[in-house]
């Protein structure tokens, strides 16, 4: 019984690992490879999971460098990760001696509904890994 029982086991490991290997459920993308969207602003953002106009989405996001936003809210909280280039992220009216910049690898984190300005301040563009918790809108804010 124990022989066949092993051999059961055995011959469904087998077969297990086999599924495996022909459907992987992990999930790569090369940066060679992104399909980027461009906006007519010159930003273009790369859709990796959901749907950024209807809900939480993860995505990347490419700015040109020198590009600065005007001030502006989102209506929910977006969080970052840098991957090529530098950027600042600040609120309305934070003093230029205040202003952190965020390089690759760094994180950022903007809470819904501040007021804030994003700038690429590199000389090459900026790309950084985006997660919101809520769909993407921008918000013009008077200065």
């Amino acid at each position: 019984m124990l022989r066949i029982l092993l051999t059961f086991t055995l011959g469904l490991g087998g077969a297990v690992a086999f599924a495996a290997e022909t459907a992987n459920p992990i999930m790569t993308l090369p940066l060679s490879d992104v399909q980027w969207d461009d906006t007519p602003e010159g930003v273009a953002f790369a859709a990796l999971e959901g749907d950024r106009f209807t809900g939480q989405y993860m995505a990347l996001v490419r700015l040109p460098a020198g590009i600065k936003s005007p001030v502006h809210t989102k209506t929910a909280n977006m969080f970052g990760v840098m991957i090529a280039g530098e950027m600042k992220h600040y609120p309305k009216g934070m003093a230029e001696p205040d202003r952190k910049v965020v390089g690759v690898g760094g994180f950022y984190k903007i809470p819904a509904n501040i007021a804030h300005v994003s700038e690429c301040v590199s000389s090459e563009e900026c790309i950084a890994f985006l997660y919101q918790d809520g769909p993407f809108d921008f918000v013009p804010v008077a200065d």
